[in-house]
């Protein structure tokens, strides 16, 4: 009895949240009452789209006739299971996960009453995994943003979903973590890790704090089995807001660019620096003709705050960029020599890679950039993650893991530096490509 004693009393529930009593004059703790105003939020979303579907045999006339196979549907209609979160009652707006309604040719989202209601996709973004949905505006509940600058690691948090597609479900943990980063396939990373279970269906749903705020978007789960092992990721609740209303405002997320390479402060380059902090973006390099270069922004300078928000690392730096206005001078603060100094600075436009590098034989290749600890080994280049089978890429030779060295005599050590040099290569492009241990030349005409 002292023991469940203990355990109750180190519960941080507040007595709203505690029910009159169970029948004997004694209070028990209970996520009820914060619940009740949670789930009417809390939706289920269903994607539908047509996808062209193939039999070996039936493509076949011989094959066909021979083994008298009737003509086949070439069509096939796929669905998806995901949650949503409402964000705006009046507007009818739910956040959820890009992945959730990726090509979708329907939407449909159930409300925690049982009501089914058409979705409009008003916009989604690939690199953070957001969606924006509008539905009929009656009737609707919407959750509050936590404050997230007092979200702590420790911090209670319950994650509402619907995992495969059980219906309306609520699981509860802690705050296991923030700002993790390195997940496969997403270019702007700082999420939330969590502790309280989430399984597949769950993807767009809520994680609350016990005040029943929003403080993020359930979005993935690291497991090698594909179900809940206690480790899962949430989208933070104001990098949400902020894809939100860029999409909402342009349709899309439009990202700048200030033109240095970061990276992470270690603890040996913090002792060479004469750093009594590690918090920061060390500045590797700056590229010429860049907004860095023309507020005289140097390598070796460690950026630690933009327009009054804070820089951690390198990856914050690069979210940073992804999010701030393009076009409006701002102030960067970082460090120099044991001083600090304060510079403004325009983010311009990131060029797209759609614009540049889609039409030259890129089509179906997720790019990205190598991470800290691979730059810390050496790695420079451009990535290849992921090529769609049967797409231009893969049909012109690239391949998931290869390392994009050079365009012709032109070094690329990111993004940026291969889309110019894709932008300065006429007619076909020779690159140089890292495969495993091998390196060779693969032409993209």
């Amino acid at each position: 009895m002292r023991v469940l004693a203990l355990l109750l009393l180190c519960l941080p529930l507040s007595a709203a949240a505690l029910p009159p009593s169970d029948g004997e004059g004694r209070e028990l703790p209970s996520l009820a009452p914060m619940l009740e105003r949670v789930t009417p939020a809390v939706v289920n979303v269903q994607s539908q789209r047509v996808v062209q579907a193939r039999h070996p045999l039936a493509d076949d006339p011989f094959m066909r006739r021979f083994f008298g196979l009737p003509d086949l549907p070439r069509e096939r209609t796929q669905q998806s299971l995901g949650s949503g979160v409402i964000v705006d009652a009046a507007q009818g707006l739910v956040l959820t996960n890009h992945h959730v309604v990726e090509a979708a040719d329907g939407i449909a989202v159930t409300l925690a009453d049982g009501r089914t209601l058409d979705g409009e996709l008003v916009g989604a973004d690939p690199d953070t995994d957001v969606a924006v949905i509008r539905i009929p505006a009656s009737g609707l509940q919407a959750l509050r943003l936590a404050d997230m600058s007092r979200l702590q690691v420790g911090d209670f948090v319950v994650a509402v979903g619907n995992p495969f597609g059980l219906g309306q479900t609520v699981t509860s943990g802690i705050v296991s973590a923030l700002g993790r980063t390195g997940l496969h396939g997403l270019g702007y990373q700082n999420f939330i890790q969590t502790d309280a279970s989430i399984n597949p269906g769950n993807s767009g749903g809520a994680l609350v704090n016990l005040r029943g705020e929003l403080v993020g978007i359930n979005t993935a789960i690291f497991s090698p089995s594909g179900g809940n092992i206690g480790i899962g990721f949430a989208i933070p609740s104001d990098l949400a807001q902020e894809v939100m209303g860029q999409l909402l405002a342009h349709g899309e997320v439009r990202r700048g660019s200030i033109g240095v390479e970061a990276q992470d402060i270690t603890p040996g380059i913090a002792r060479s620096l004469g750093l009594d902090s590690r918090r920061g973006a060390l500045v590797a390099r700056v590229y010429p003709d860049t907004p860095a270069a023309r507020a005289g922004v140097r390598s070796g300078d460690v950026i630690v705050d933009i327009d009054g928000r804070r820089i951690d690392n390198a990856q914050a730096l690069s979210n940073l960029e992804g999010l701030l206005p393009v076009g409006r001078a701002l102030p960067l603060t970082l460090r120099r020599d044991g001083s600090g100094h304060v510079v403004d600075i325009t983010l311009s436009a990131r060029p797209s890679l759609n614009g540049n590098l889609l039409g030259r034989g890129f089509q179906g290749a997720m790019l990205g950039e190598p991470g800290d600890r691979q730059r810390a080994r050496g790695v420079r280049g451009v990535l290849v993650n992921e090529v769609a089978p049967n797409s231009p890429a893969f049909s012109r030779g690239l391949r998931p893991g290869d390392l994009i060295l050079a365009v012709g005599p032109r070094e690329v050590d990111g993004l940026q530096a291969l889309e110019a040099a894709v932008a300065a290569t006429p007619g076909q492009l020779s690159l140089n490509v890292l495969r495993g241990r091998r390196q060779g030349v693969l032409i993209l005409e």
